[in-house]
């Protein structure tokens, strides 16, 4: 083919694939424009997932009726006078694309009146072409429509997720800009209802109540810190608050949320020996630098960065965040005192579910003997009418208990170290899988219902995933904008907080179902088994030892917990000869 110099409506559109990639694209573009005009309200209103219809309205400045058309076109902006500004951004936008880009594949419609005029200007293009203009009466502010979009590209349209997926991650964008400009009132309706609202007082931590939930802010805790001309501010959760993944970590600079690999593992060193390996915390954390400092102008979609200096921004990131979880931390050995360490009591914290799955009435009034028939080599666990099962491990006996967190026990060919967290997991799971497996999942209801607020993300998710998790036993209610009220649990984690309950799901069900790993209610039941299983550190008495261990003697696959990991070590009678130099 010979070279040529491609069509403006071909340009357009290639450039609009760059920035509008999603629905999610169009409301973070309009929403960056009204924070930029100093809009001090801003409603969002979404139709479905955002394809058939977006608006967003504002009270900002506005745009002056000679310069709306000018506004739609490629490269125009009002940020930018010089290259050298590319180096001194202190807005959201300043490429000029966006607007252009989104009329480009969309039909728009856009009311504005600019602040210093009597009489406001509405427009309507379609596919980038200016279909009807006039003067119109309007408070100052704009209000634009994007209706339709992708409909002269509906290729694209085969690449978008599910409507839920699209509905979660447009209120995570609502949520993010609302924490990082907590002086500017939000509100974000899906499909006529009202998802998330802010009430613009300026106060981050009302914010995060909104957008996260009381009970995490009660366990985070406020970071302050300057370092290096670098102010971090925002807020850590405690150690005792935490997720599965890096997701719930944060980050904006100068008022732009970004995503950076080295300043979220800044993050995560900050809680060194502090969490579990695989656990990671959730913070919200502001920083704010010399404009001079940062190239924002790295992708079209703004949302890469690069600093001067990365390493003084690590340094910045992770000595604020330490700097806060330590002093702020409730536990006096993480404030410097000196260390105490947890004793187990001699009573059980809580009934454990050592019984048959049948018998959960029973647990709920305090742990009980096993009868006579615990102790009886070819005694099979009741439940439910469950068949008998043949024996996986060799009799095992007793001897005693380590560290309140590894059982010791003898059979004729050698030594037993098991995990009693782990072996429980492998028990209940097998448990709770039959009765799955019969639809006769057993539920606990609550006396008192309780109610649970989350993150207007994650509220879409469980209301999507509502119908799996009544098969699984649990039952919860829509309560509001993004709170549950939950009625009842599967029996054996009715000693578990609701809310600490609800956030585990929450970790799984947003790692949804994936090629090579368990299904999403196979993750359910694991962390539910995880929950309500024996903890390390709790005292056993001989027969609650001596139960765990029977009913291990008839799971399945005894070897390995759910998640994988060993439930005993096994030291053969030649090995432990060896070991005593008795053999050779």
């Amino acid at each position: 083919m010979p070279i040529h110099v491609l069509s403006q409506e071909v340009v357009a559109q290639i450039a609009a694939g760059e920035v509008v990639e999603r629905p999610t694209s169009v409301v973070k573009e309009l929403l960056e424009n009204s924070i930029d005009a100093g809009a001090r309200h801003v409603r969002v209103s979404i139709n479905g997932d955002g394809r058939k219809r977006i608006q967003i309205s504002d009270d900002g400045c506005g745009i002056e009726a000679a310069e709306i058309e000018l506004a739609f076109l490629r490269h125009a902006t009002s940020k930018l006078e010089s290259a050298s500004d590319l180096y001194e951004i202190r807005t959201l936008g300043f490429r000029g694309e966006a607007l252009a880009s989104i009329a480009s594949v969309s039909q728009v419609k856009i009311t504005s009146r600019h602040e210093n005029e009597t009489t406001g200007t509405a427009l309507t293009i379609e596919g980038g072409e200016i279909a009807q203009r006039k003067a119109v009466g309007a408070p100052s502010g704009t209000v634009i429509t994007v209706e339709n979009l992708f409909f002269n590209t509906p290729a694209r349209l085969k690449f978008l997720k599910g409507e839920m997926t699209e509905k979660r991650q447009i209120a995570s964008v609502i949520t993010r800009y609302a924490m990082a400009y907590p002086h500017v009132a939000f509100l974000l309706e899906q499909d006529g209802r009202e998802v998330f609202r802010t009430n613009g007082n300026g106060s981050l931590a009302d914010v995060i109540v909104n957008a996260l939930g009381l009970d995490h802010l009660k366990n985070m805790v406020e970071v302050d810190d300057d370092y290096n001309d670098i102010r971090v501010y925002g807020f850590a959760s405690s150690p005792s608050l935490n997720r599965a993944d890096r997701s719930r970590i944060t980050l904006f600079v100068n008022g732009r949320y970004i995503q950076d690999t080295g300043l979220t593992h800044a993050v995560v060193q900050a809680y060194h020996t502090l969490l579990m390996t695989g656990r990671y915390p959730i913070a919200i954390l502001m920083l704010t630098l010399n404009p001079q400092d940062v190239d924002v102008n790295v992708h079209p979609t703004k949302a890469e960065i690069r600093f001067r200096d990365h390493d003084a921004a690590f340094s910045a990131v992770q000595r604020a965040v330490r700097r806060a979880i330590i002093g702020g931390s409730q536990s006096p050995a993480l404030r410097g005192g000196t260390p105490h360490f947890h004793q187990p009591s001699q009573q059980m914290d809580m009934p454990l579910s050592l019984d048959s799955p049948g018998q959960y009435a029973r647990q709920r009034q305090g742990l009980e003997s096993f009868d006579a028939q615990a102790d009886d080599p070819t005694a099979i666990p009741e439940g439910l009418g469950a068949p008998a099962q043949p024996r996986t491990l060799p009799m095992l006996r007793v001897v005693g208990q380590i560290a309140a967190s590894y059982i010791v026990a003898e059979a004729p060919a050698g030594m037993y170290l098991i995990d009693q967290h782990a072996a429980h997991e492998r028990i209940l799971y097998e448990q709770f899988m039959a009765e799955y497996t019969r639809q006769k999942t057993v539920t606990q209801m609550a006396l008192t219902p309780e109610s649970v607020q989350v993150a207007p993300p994650e509220a879409r998710l469980i209301e999507e995933k509502l119908p799996v998790l009544h098969e699984l036993g649990f039952e919860l209610e829509p309560f509001g904008p993004n709170i549950f009220i939950v009625r009842a649990v599967p029996a054996i984690l009715s000693d578990i907080e609701p809310a600490e309950l609800i956030r585990g799901i929450v970790d799984d069900l947003e790692q949804g179902n994936k090629p090579g790993m368990p299904s999403i209610e196979d993750k359910i039941v694991m962390r539910v088994c995880k929950q309500a299983a024996v903890k390390a550190g709790q005292v056993l008495s001989y027969e609650q030892m001596q139960g765990i261990i029977r009913q291990l003697e008839r799971c399945q696959s005894p070897l390995t917990c759910p998640h994988g990991r060993p439930t005993m070590i096994h030291m053969s009678t030649d090995r432990l000869a060896r070991e005593f130099g008795r053999l050779g």
